[in-house]
Formats: structure tokens, sequence, C-alpha cells
């Protein structure tokens, strides 16, 4: 079950929906060559024991790459949050500047 919830995760509902389809002919992952003849390599064609340890790998890859990513966007995020506070900073600067300016210019009037 943790496997069709990574993919879940992964994908939106309509290609996750697809794969289950998919998936639904062939078996499961690393046990052989499926019901519609492909496979995915001579390791998994094979089945047994290294046809399901190389679909675990398989599977571990995504996910590590997944958490990664995601990693490497809320890291990006961060920065653009921390840059447009510091501009609004400066904006919130530049127009006290400049009420106070306007104030100078109606007290020579």
């Amino acid at each position: 079950m943790s496997f069709l919830n990574r993919i879940c995760i992964r994908q939106s509902p309509i290609r996750f929906l697809n794969q289950v389809k998919f998936m639904s002919q062939l078996g499961d992952l690393g046990s052989g060559a499926g019901k519609g003849g492909g496979g995915g390599g001579s390791i998994r064609e094979a089945g047994g024991a290294f046809g399901r340890a190389e679909a675990a790998k398989e599977e571990e890859y995504f996910y590590k790459k997944q958490r990664e990513q995601i990693e490497k966007l809320k890291a990006h995020l961060t920065e653009e949050i921390s840059f447009h506070e510091e501009q609004i900073k400066r904006h919130q600067d530049a127009i006290g500047r400049h009420k106070k300016r306007v104030t100078d210019i109606e007290k020579k009037k």
C-alpha cells in the first residue's frame, strides 16, 4: 500500500488511476514479465527476488529524488520570501523619506 501512496503523492489523480489500470495488467512490480508481454529490463523480466529488489531500488531512487526536489524548492521559496521582505522594508523606508520631504515642503510655505 505504501507504493500506491507514493505514486499518489507524486502524480496527479488522473495519472494515478491510469497507472493503477496499467499495474493491474502487469501484476506486482518486479515479479517478472506481465500479462501484457512487457517487462522493464532483463532483471525485472526474470522476476523473483532480483526483480523485486530492482523494483524496490527504483522506487527508493524516485522517492529520494522527490524529497531532494522538495527540499530545493523549499530553500528557493525561503530565499524569495526573505528577498521580498527586504524589498518591502526598502519601500517603506522610501515612503517615510518622501512623506518627510512633503511635510518639510509644507512647513516652508
